[in-house]
This record gives C-alpha cells, structure tokens and sequence, in this order.
C-alpha cells in the first residue's frame, strides 16, 4: 500500500462537475490500494472574489482578518470535495489546515510552515477515510488562521507529503505536464517527461506558473518526488525529481515575468558602505532584489540598478527617497514597462556559447537587451515588456528549432 499525497487547483474545482471529476480521480487512486491525503485550493476565482469584498469594507484591511476571511475560500472546497466522494460510496474527511496539524509563523498573508502534527490525518488514515485537506493556510502560535500566500496550496502538499513520508506528491492542473515555454503561446513547446529540483526551481521562480517556488524548494529540501499533470486529461505528467534519466537538454525552459519593475539610483556616493545602506534598507521591509547593476565610479559617483517585483515597486521607491541621506530623491527613476526573460537548463553548464545564443536570438528580432543576470543554469535579460512573448518565441526557436 502506497501513500498518496494530490493537489487540486482551483480551476481543478471551479465547477460542480469538476468537483466530480476530481473525486473520481481521488477514488481511482484509492480503489488502487493506496491511502490517499488530498490539499485542495478555492474554487476558481473565489480568492480574488474574496478580495474585492473586503476593499468594499476597507482600503487597508488588517492583515490577520483577511486571512480569516481568505481561508474561507478553501473551507467550501474541502467540503464540496468530500461530499461528492461521499456521494460516490467512498469514506472522505474534510480538514482545515489546524486540524490537520499545520503550524506555520505568524506573517499574516504569507506564513511558512513550521511543521507539521500528522497525528490527526493517521488517524482518519487508519479508519481509511480519505482525508481532504485545505491548502493555503494553518495555524500560528496565537491560535489565528494563517495564510500561506500566492500559490500556497503547492507547499501545503509538498509539506504534507514530507511529512508523512509519502511515496508520491501529485499536483494536478489544468495542463499536462512542464513544458519548455508556455505551450498556449510557443506552438513548439515540448512537454518534458522529467526535469530536475533545480531546474524547476529556476522555472518556477522565473514566471513559469506551473508550480510554486516554495513548493519546489521544500520538495528538493525533503526529497520529495513531484508529478506535475493535468485533472482533465488523466495523462502521464512531468516528473520533478534530484536526477533525470534522459540525456541533458542544454535548455529545458524559456520563460518570462512581467511583474518586475526597475529602479535605477543615479550619482550616488562612490564611497564604501553606501550598497550595503541601500539594499540593508530594503531587506528590512523583506523587498527582495533580483538584478543588480552597478556602473563604474566616475567624479565620485557611480550609478546603481536593480529589479524588484512590481507589487513592492512603490515602497522600494519610498525607502530610497526617505531613508537614505546620500541619496538625492531626484535621483531615483522607476520603470514598470519591462519584463525579465529567462532560459533554464542544467545542461548550459558544460556547453560554452548559450548566452551568445540567446543574445542572437534577440538580436535578430531587434530586441534591446537592458540587462543581464546569470548563473550556472539560467541567464535572464530585462526588456522591454511589450516584446516579452516574441522574445521568449524566438529564444525557444534558436535553442529548440521544431521538428520538420
């Protein structure tokens, strides 16, 4: 007997006959022999719904009660699930995050898992009920509702899954597997059979919205063996695994993100110390930074910039022009209209020349390259955000030319 752990996505349950569909693939897998733990998300659109209701109420609402309010979301999914397995004859339980033992911190909105008390789910295991579990949220040290951010449910059943040395953590969507780009906009996109922890995390941390970085760093963290599929195909999907039996792809995926925004600092102090100021400044109001560029000293200033999401765009920007003396407020630009493109692969780490081959790509489209970032398995250029889908086209051509 194996132990399953699945995630079904909100699109998974948007509907009653989704619903049914995925209650039938959970009592497919049950009448397999396995014991199966299910985390589910809110139906379709619920949590945005969510949203919008409390900016009917607040502009600023607390964070704790919009994660009370929030974590309502995936109540009613777990609950809906559990009643159509009922329906079709199957022993189910529905949990929410606490009851299934999920302790996390106390940053309302975005909690981390702290661990995780399997004892109740054993139990309903024993008594070979199928347990449904609400993803997205637990349990903090006050006893309040916690919510795991954007994407949580991925590391809600990843945590489960580590926990109960689970022999497989299967996360349904609503497509079929990891592809080289986005196969709604690359018709030549390849789905991957395998792909390892470390691409992934790249892919995931890029834009490709296929699973949550979080989730891929505690899979890689614990061990834990991945399968991306679809709820609607019932299709082999896309293994996420430490080593992959296929012969390296110099690039497994080519990705964008359009939620970047670009600050840059001009004539800024040449002296020491002052990068540490700056960026010190940021971490303390937990903004990350992705790519830093910093120019050469001239006259004794230098010019410095970076990247950040453009959900902390306005509060970088409200740092630098109040926090930090050496810098003139005049100084500091911002530039939402960019988009970071990416390609992924392990294998670009024993094949000299990739980056001159991304860069041709672009070149041949005219694309304008702002800035560059690499590592031994990525390399990501910023530009401009309306050439995003023809850059990334053009990138996935040159590294992985269809099939005639």
């Amino acid at each position: 007997m194996a132990l399953i752990v699945q995630k079904f996505g909100g699109s998974s349950v948007a509907n009653a006959d989704r619903v049914r569909n995925v209650a039938s693939i959970i009592t497919d897998t049950y009448k397999a022999g396995n014991e199966v733990v299910v985390v589910v998300s809110a139906q379709g659109d619920t949590t945005d719904e969510l949203i919008d209701k409390a900016k009917e109420i607040s502009a600023k609402p607390p964070k704790r009660e919009m994660d009370m309010l929030l974590a309502s979301g995936e109540q009613i999914s777990i609950a809906l699930v559990a009643m159509a397995i009922r329906e079709m004859g199957y022993p189910a339980v529905s949990l929410l995050g606490w009851q299934a033992g999920v302790l996390t911190s106390s940053d309302y909105g975005s909690a981390r898992i702290k661990s995780v008390n399997t004892t109740r789910i054993k139990a309903e295991l024993a008594k070979g009920n199928i347990v449904i579990v609400a993803g997205f949220q637990g349990i903090n040290k006050y006893d309040d509702v916690t919510t795991l951010g954007r994407g949580g449910s991925d590391t809600s059943a990843v945590a489960l899954a580590a926990a109960l040395h689970a022999d497989k953590c299967q996360i349904f969507t609503d497509v079929d597997g990891v592809y080289t780009a986005d196969p709604r906009k690359v018709k030549d996109a390849i789905k991957l059979d395998e792909i390892t922890y470390d691409e992934m995390l790249e892919l995931a941390t890029l834009g490709a919205q296929v699973l949550n970085n979080r989730s891929v760093e505690m899979a890689k963290k614990y061990n834990v063996e991945l399968e991306v599929l679809s709820s609607l195909t019932r299709q082999p999907g896309t293994m996420v695994k430490e080593v992959v039996n296929m012969e390296k792809m110099l690039v497994r995926g080519v990705t964008k993100d359009v939620n970047v925004a670009r600050i840059s600092i001009t004539e800024v102090p040449d002296v020491p110390g002052i990068a540490f100021k700056i960026f010190s400044k940021l971490a303390a109001k937990n903004i990350n930074v992705d790519i830093i560029l910093q120019s050469v000293g001239r006259e004794g200033t230098k010019d410095i910039a970076f990247t950040v999401s453009k959900d902390n765009a306005d509060l970088a920007i409200e740092v630098l022009k109040t926090s930090i003396a050496e810098i003139n407020p005049d100084n500091v630009k911002l530039d939402t209209g960019i988009a970071k493109v990416s390609v992924v692969g392990a294998g670009m780490e024993t094949h000299p020349g990739a980056a001159a081959k991304m860069f041709e790509a672009l070149y041949e489209r005219n694309i304008n390259i702002q800035m560059i970032s690499t590592s031994e398995i990525k390399i990501s250029v910023l530009i401009d955000a309306e050439y995003a889908d023809e850059a990334v086209a053009a990138i996935h051509a040159k590294f992985l030319p269809p099939v005639e």
